[in-house]
C-alpha cells in the first residue's frame, strides 16, 4: 500500500495516508526529506486510503484535507453508501472508516490543486478521483489502476494479486475511466499498490486493451 509526498513550494501535499498507524512513519518521511505536509488530498474512502488522516491531522495544525466532492458522504460515520440515480446499482465493499477531520476543500472534475489536475475515475467506488502532476506527467491513480506485476485497471488486476479488484463497484465504470486517463500526458504511474511505473500512454493502452478482452 502506498501514499505519496508531492512537493511544491510551500511545502509537501500528502496523497493518501494508508492504514491507520501509519502516522509517524509519514511525518519522519517528510521530516526527511525537508518540508513540512502542508495538505492531504485523498484519492477515495477505503481503509487503506484513508486509515490515518486523522491521526495526520491532529499532529499537522492547521493542514488542508481535500477530497471528491462525491467522496464525502462516504466519509462521514457512519458511510452513506446510497448510490445516486444515474450511478450503476451495484453494492460496493471494502473497509469505510470514515474520517472526524472536516474537508475542508472540496475537489470537482477538472480542478487544479497545487501542480495537481483533478480527474474523476470512479468504478473502484463512487467518488474516486486521481491526479496528474503536469509537471512531469505522474499520474496518482489511487486504485483506478493498479501496478503489482503490471500495470492493469481495477477489476483486471493479476490472479495473485486480487486485492483491490476484490472490492470492485463497477467494473464497466472502471475500465471507461481508464479510458478517460488516456487523453491526458500520461508519463508514468504512482498507484495504490505495486511500485511506480514508467511507460507512458502505451502501458495504459495495453492495460486497457487486456481489460477489454
Amino acid at each position: 500500500m502506498n501514499c505519496y509526498l508531492v512537493r511544491e513550494a510551500e511545502g509537501f501535499t500528502l496523497i493518501d495516508t494508508n492504514l491507520w498507524g501509519s502516522a509517524t512513519e509519514i511525518i519522519a518521511a517528510a521530516e526527511a526529506a525537508g518540508a513540512p505536509i502542508r495538505r492531504i488530498l485523498l484519492t477515495h474512502a477505503h481503509v487503506d486510503h484513508v486509515g490515518s488522516a486523522d491521526e495526520l491531522a491532529s499532529r499537522l495544525p492547521g493542514v488542508t484535507i481535500a477530497a471528491c466532492k462525491r467522496t464525502l458522504p462516504l466519509l462521514q460515520r457512519p458511510a452513506d453508501k446510497t448510490l445516486q440515480p444515474d450511478e450503476p446499482q451495484e453494492k460496493f465493499y471494502g473497509g469505510l472508516p470514515g474520517i472526524s477531520t472536516p474537508v475542508t476543500q472540496v475537489l470537482s472534475d477538472a480542478d487544479r490543486f497545487g501542480s495537481l489536475l483533478c480527474i474523476e475515475t470512479p468504478g473502484h467506488i463512487p467518488g474516486h478521483m486521481t491526479f496528474l502532476d503536469e509537471r512531469d506527467g505522474t499520474i496518482f491513480a489511487g486504485d483506478a489502476l493498479v501496478a503489482v506485476g503490471r500495470l492493469s485497471v481495477c477489476g483486471w488486476t493479476p490472479w495473485y494479486f486480487p486485492l483491490p479488484s476484490f472490492v470492485m463497484w463497477s467494473k464497466p465504470l472502471a475500465l471507461k475511466s481508464a479510458r478517460k486517463l488516456l487523453g491526458y500526458p500520461i508519463e508514468r504511474y504512482a498507484c495504490g499498490h505495486g511500485p511506480v511505473r514508467e511507460g507512458g500512454l502505451n502501458a495504459l493502452e495495453k492495460a486497457v486493451s487486456t481489460a477489454s478482452l
